[in-house]
């Protein structure tokens, strides 16, 4: 009766992760939004700015306020948040609207992302059932990024090219039905911790100090932004490469995170079974020569596969390094969360150089900015000095 009711409690939170993904529609949308606003390149790279840079700004301070808040209300804020979002186009539509939607989007993903997980734990008390649901939900988030872009396509299918902006409300009804079967789910408060926040903010970022903490920290800036560059990328190097038409280009991102969402599952089960590091050493150089055959070979099919290969490679790299990180300085567990979540700014960091390099000299630039990240990644992979099983 009482694994029932956990599952109950259980369902609701975990819709909540299918709500995180739908900032990745970033990738696709971003094609509209330079068509229908005339945007260049370089402005066009921005786009993932508006919705990844929060995290930079507000996953430790929120981690610190939902001491006080609590995680279910703090959950609910980013769901209120993200609907008003969602909803703005519909009453305003023109470029500065369109700025303002995703900017609430990647506000409300921001605080979505630092207390969804921690309220999972308040409803699932079995350590391996806890497990389970974390990696449960980000299966969940894995299918949500690759349910977005066919939201936005059926949207553009039914109303037109012009009306892209209507996958919008689509995703604010979503949100909205999830925050309300939330709030009307009973769950116990956690208890309530004091912090003093500007002395947490100063003790979380002081653990930078540490060479491998700071290692694992640009570890997670630079996977999110290889996981949001090649999003924002691959529709945009078959549409240069091969002039694919605007049907066909949705077939990239659509690959990419397919590709994402049975690497994520695969990982989940071999995780289990591999040392965290050696599965990252080995995706990681994977995912580099991966990125290597795009930029050699110049065919279609063999690219698509290659995108395809980078999203599978890279699924389980954010939560390797999340979980080294922890492992690294366990005493610290809540300050390494917070400071990991605010690492994915790098999402709103890295896409911009990639849309200047695109505008600058071409699609092979923006992949070369991939490759740099990645070859981050695989120092990080070999040179990062952890406890592991």
């Amino acid at each position: 009766m009482q694994t029932h009711n956990s599952l109950s409690k259980a369902l609701p939170v975990l819709l909540g992760f299918f709500v995180m993904g739908f900032c990745d529609i970033v990738g696709i949308s971003s094609d509209y939004v330079q068509r229908t606003f005339n945007w260049s390149p370089a402005m066009t790279g921005f786009v993932p700015s508006m919705v990844f840079i929060w995290f930079l700004f507000l996953g430790i301070p929120i981690g610190n306020m939902m001491n006080r808040w609590g995680r279910k209300n703090t959950v609910l804020l980013s769901m209120a948040i993200t609907v008003i979002g969602m909803l703005l186009p519909l009453l305003i539509y023109n470029s500065v609207a369109c700025v303002l939607a995703y900017v609430l989007l990647g506000i409300g993903n921001a605080i979505l992302q630092v207390s969804l997980n921690p309220l999972l734990n308040n409803v699932i008390v079995d350590g391996r059932l806890l497990t389970s649901s974390l990696t449960a939900g980000q299966v969940i988030k894995a299918v949500s990024s690759l349910v977005g872009p066919e939201i936005v396509l059926i949207a553009v299918a039914n109303w037109g090219d012009d009306k892209w902006y209507y996958c919008f409300p689509i995703l604010g009804i979503i949100t909205l039905l999830s925050g309300v079967w939330l709030a009307v789910t009973p769950i116990k408060k956690e208890k309530n911790i004091q912090m003093r926040q500007q002395l947490s903010i100063i003790d979380t970022f002081s653990l930078l100090k540490d060479r491998t903490i700071l290692l694992l920290f640009f570890g997670i800036f630079f996977i999110v932004g290889v996981d949001v560059a090649t999003n924002f990328v691959s529709s945009k190097l078959m549409a240069v490469r091969f002039e694919w038409t605007l049907e066909e280009v949705k077939f990239a991102p659509q690959v990419y995170f397919l590709s994402r969402t049975i690497g994520a599952l695969l990982g989940a089960f071999l995780l289990a079974r591999i040392s965290e590091i050696k599965y990252f050493r080995i995706n990681i150089i994977a995912c580099a020569i991966s990125l290597l055959a795009l930029v050699v070979v110049e065919d279609a099919s063999v690219n698509l596969i290659c995108i395809g290969a980078i999203g599978f490679f890279a699924s389980s790299v954010f939560s390797i390094i999340y979980s080294l990180a922890l492992q690294a300085r366990p005493e610290s567990a809540n300050q390494i969360s917070g400071l990991m979540i605010t690492a994915v700014a790098g999402g709103g960091v890295v896409t911009p150089i990639v849309g200047l390099s695109i505008g600058t000299v071409g699609i092979m630039g923006g992949v070369f900015v991939i490759m740099v990240c990645v070859l981050y990644l695989t120092y990080c992979a070999f040179g990062i000095k952890v406890n592991i099983r």
